[in-house]
C-alpha cells in the first residue's frame, strides 16, 4: 500500500477554523465523490491544533530559535500499489476528478506553503 501526506497550509485569507471546517464539510465529500474513480482506497483529515501550553513540549524538541513551520491539517490518502497509482490519468474520468479535487483545493490552500510526500506503508503492528 502507498501513502500520499499532504501537508496543508491554509490560504491568508482564511482562519484556521475557516479552513478546517471547509476541509471538512466542502472537500472531503467532494473527494469521497470521486475516489473510486481515483482508485483511492482511505482518506484521512489530520486537524491539526496548536495550544500554548504544547510549547514546552515542542520545545524540548526544538530548544532554541524558532519552531518549523506549524501545518494546519494532513491529509493522508492510499492507494493499493504504486502500479495503481501510476495508472490513474490514463483514464478521462480520472483526470476530470483529478481535476475537480485540484480547484476545489486552490480555495483553501496554499500550495506553496503544502509539501506532498509519497511513502510506502510498513506496517508494524
Amino acid at each position: 500500500m502507498i501513502k500520499l501526506s499532504f501537508c496543508l497550509t491554509r490560504k491568508s485569507h482564511l482562519s484556521r477554523s475557516e479552513f478546517q471546517d471547509y476541509w471538512i464539510n466542502k472537500h472531503a465529500p467532494l473527494v469521497k465523490s470521486v475516489s473510486k474513480d481515483l482508485k483511492i482506497l482511505k482518506y484521512d483529515q489530520i486537524h491539526c491544533q496548536n495550544f500554548d501550553y504544547l510549547d514546552t513540549l515542542r520545545r524540548a524538541r526544538v530548544p532554541e530559535g524558532d519552531f518549523p513551520h506549524d501545518y494546519d491539517g494532513i491529509a493522508e490518502l492510499y492507494w493499493g500499489s504504486w502500479n495503481i497509482f501510476k495508472n490513474i490519468n490514463n483514464e478521462k474520468k480520472s483526470r476530470d476528478a483529478g481535476r475537480l479535487l485540484w480547484e476545489d483545493e486552490s480555495k483553501f490552500i496554499n500550495f506553496d506553503k503544502s509539501p506532498q510526500m509519497f511513502s510506502n506503508i510498513k506496517e508494524i503492528f
